[in-house]
């Protein structure tokens, strides 16, 4: 009788995923991490952030959310239902790279932190229901759900790679301006957390206490982060033509342009309109759509090739004898 096989290891003696079908995994892994950041955002602009009043069931009495809790109660519900999405997308890219011929270790190692971010990250929406929506906590989920879609990302960007080491593919000075324009741009990200949890979207029609400053201080200081990430991604725009960089890093270059561009127009439309709840949303998509951009520049300034099958040598034909 042979050695018991895990539920995982017995998949992978029987399925072997395409490359096609493991990068599709990793992808549905980035599209669920970006769905439940603007579904998070809904919960919090329609006031529904308390519709379920603890956690983990809905109520006290019940696991599900109950007529008595209205529409706020289902869209708080509904979004704590997508968790259960999120984990099957991720539990999806587990397999796929668990099946991967040969066995891809690192792979599978970026996909279990994955499903460790999502575990810890419904803890702490759950301590974000006990506490009343404090804003640190909602501003902590909301960084934690950042987290996932970092992981996320360099995961399905990970399934196009070999696993060698990293050879740079640009000069050192342009990787380090792309070091600085992640971090401005996380900064950035942070900052905005700063805007929410002192601005009027608490999250619930109770007195949900919000952050001690001035949003419109903390608004003016996000805006400053944000030209500088917008300089920052102009000046990596010229310098990587200068260089003559890979084509695939200059589109990556123009592509974080083009996102910042639209998210900084939105942002002050946001702003000079009273901030209201459907731009706050797209925003916050933007916000998303801008770190993936961030994060594929990044992973483009280095690569690891796959590894190339050895070719037979074509045996030599026999002469042909008369």
């Amino acid at each position: 009788m042979g050695p018991v096989l895990t539920p995982l290891a017995f998949i992978a003696r029987r399925w072997t995923p395409s490359p096609g079908t493991l990068r599709r995994a990793a992808l549905s892994a980035v599209v669920m991490s970006v769905l439940i950041i603007v579904t998070g955002g809904a919960v919090r602009l329609t006031g529904s952030g308390l519709g379920c009043d603890t956690w983990p069931k809905c109520t006290e009495d019940s696991l599900i959310v109950t007529p008595e809790q209205g529409y706020r109660g289902v869209i708080e519900f509904g979004n704590r239902m997508l968790t259960y999405v999120l984990s099957a997308a991720v539990g999806w890219a587990i397999i796929a790279a668990r099946s991967t011929k040969p066995w891809r270790r690192n792979l599978t190692r970026w996909g279990w932190a994955q499903f460790w971010i999502v575990m810890s990250n419904a803890v702490i929406g759950g301590i974000t229901v006990w506490m009343g929506l404090n804003p640190w906590t909602v501003a902590g989920h909301f960084l934690a759900a950042n987290a996932l879609l970092t992981v996320a990302v360099i995961t399905w960007h990970r399934t196009g790679e070999g696993d060698t080491a990293p050879r740079p593919r640009v000069p050192r000075p342009v990787r380090k301006l792309s070091w600085a324009i992640s971090i401005a741009s996380g900064l950035l990200i942070a900052l905005g957390t700063t805007v929410t949890g002192a601005g009027k979207h608490a999250g619930d029609s109770s007195d949900v206490p919000r952050m001690p400053w001035d949003w419109t201080d903390a608004a003016h200081l996000h805006a400053i982060a944000a030209w500088v990430v917008c300089a920052l991604a102009l000046a990596m725009w010229l310098v990587l033509r200068v260089v003559d960089a890979p084509v695939d890093t200059r589109a990556r270059a123009r592509d974080l342009l083009i996102v910042l561009l639209a998210q900084g127009g939105i942002g002050y439309v946001q702003y000079f309109t009273g901030v209201p709840e459907l731009l706050v949303a797209v925003h916050m998509l933007g916000s998303s759509l801008m770190w993936i951009a961030v994060l594929r520049l990044a992973l483009s300034m280095r690569e690891r090739p796959l590894p190339v099958a050895d070719i037979p040598a074509q045996a030599e034909p026999e002469p042909v004898r008369a």
